[in-house]
């Protein structure tokens, strides 16, 4: 895999997957933490960059990387004591996928789970929109979300799902213990057999003209809500 981007290239050099190559133009050879990469580096025009990595939001810099390797969902439901998970229902806008992982990272979740069908996965420009996060968050992938969500509480967690026409304001949810927040798909939201899978739909209180967040703003309030 190609990863590119400042941030994406520095946290793939900071994490587990191992990195054979990185290519970077002299304007970006700069950042102080290239001075000693620990893989061969090499110098190379903005062209020859864009030429590897397919995008012109590079920044500069691109490097080898091994394949992203997904986590096992079930054992991030017992690889801590009271986990804070979150679900996504079918997300399929990589730069979506890649600010949620990024929150959840942020936010101390301790896993991200996807689906496996008709949803973005973790690709280059998801590993570029999560700032690097992706290299630090354990990501799952499953093949039915909603029998996964019955997992989850049969391991004694509670399961929440983001739906705006939830009676049950998030700020009135006790989100202590093991948790899963289960969000849905751009446009469409939960699907009805996920959405029966939770223990209960909560919404987030919108105040202006707009009828609804966006699932990454979405996600980061109810990480933070419940990471506190």
């Amino acid at each position: 895999m190609i990863v590119y981007g400042r941030n994406a290239v520095h946290e793939a050099l900071r994490g587990p997957r191992q990195v054979s190559a990185v290519w970077v133009t002299r304007g970006a050879a700069r950042e102080s933490w290239l001075a000693d990469p620990g893989v061969p580096l090499a110098e190379a025009s903005a062209e020859q960059i864009l030429a590897r990595c397919g995008s012109e939001g590079h920044q500069g810099i691109c490097a080898e990387v091994e394949p992203f390797t997904y986590a096992d969902a079930t054992a991030l439901l017992t690889g801590s004591p009271e986990p804070l998970l979150i679900a996504l229902d079918e997300v399929q806008d990589p730069q979506n996928l890649g600010s949620i992982i990024r929150s959840a990272e942020c936010a101390g979740a301790a896993g991200l789970i996807i689906c496996e069908r008709r949803a973005a996965e973790v690709t280059p420009a998801v590993c570029k929109a999560s700032a690097g996060a992706v290299e630090h968050l354990p990501v799952a992938r499953v093949r039915n979300l909603a029998d996964f969500l019955g997992e989850a509480k049969r391991a004694g967690l509670w399961c929440y799902g983001a739906d705006g026409d939830a009676a049950l304001d998030y700020r009135q949810v006790d989100f202590s213990g093991g948790v899963v927040l289960v969000l849905g798909s751009e446009g469409r939201g939960l699907r009805p057999r996920v959405a029966a899978g939770c223990d209960a739909l909560v919404s987030l209180p919108l105040r202006g003209k707009i009828e609804s967040l966006s699932v990454g703003a979405a996600a980061a309030v109810l990480l933070y809500a419940a990471a506190r």
